[in-house]
């Protein structure tokens, strides 16, 4: 009988994530990151219970268009790098398309977002009962909450320094 099989895509995901979110605070580099590349300079972080429970970070950058809300959780997403060649040429902190899709898979997760050229926003909300996306008001620029860090990874939990 083979005793190698290959993971569900759910277990691979939570997984690579622990490879992009060791820790809480990267969760917040990941996402300030992502303000900056957003062209914010307002940028806003709060946290509860070291970021276990509760990380909130607010910008006031480009935001997200409706229509590229749900594609940003998706692994290996990115609106930096369109081919080979553009590798050569980042000029970004954030270019590989890991951060909120690893991000997601290990927590319950809400992206709120108004792009610049768009007049309503959109909200995001992503936990183990999949994705669900609505339409709400909201400042132009994007804020994601993480609830619940590691709640669906106890292995990677256990291990978090308090």
């Amino acid at each position: 009988m083979a005793k190698i099989k290959v993971m569900d895509e759910i277990l691979a995901n939570k997984i690579a994530a622990g490879e992009v979110v060791e820790k809480t605070m990267n969760v917040v580099k990941e996402l300030v990151e992502n303000s900056i590349d957003a062209g914010a300079d307002k940028v806003t972080v709060e946290i509860k219970n070291g970021g276990i429970s509760f990380i909130r970070v607010t910008d006031n950058g480009c935001g997200i268009q409706r229509e590229d809300v749900p594609k940003c959780i998706l692994r290996h997403a990115t609106s930096k790098i369109k081919t080979a060649e553009d590798l050569s040429g980042i000029a970004t902190l954030g270019f590989r398309g890991e951060a909120l899709a690893a991000i997601s898979s290990v927590s319950r997760m809400e992206i709120i977002s108004r792009h610049r050229e768009e007049t309503a926003g959109t909200r995001l909300t992503s936990d183990e009962n999949g994705e669900v996306m609505v339409d709400t008001g909201c400042p132009e620029g994007t804020t994601v909450i993480v609830k619940d860090l590691f709640y669906n990874t106890p292995a990677r939990q256990k291990f978090l320094k308090r």
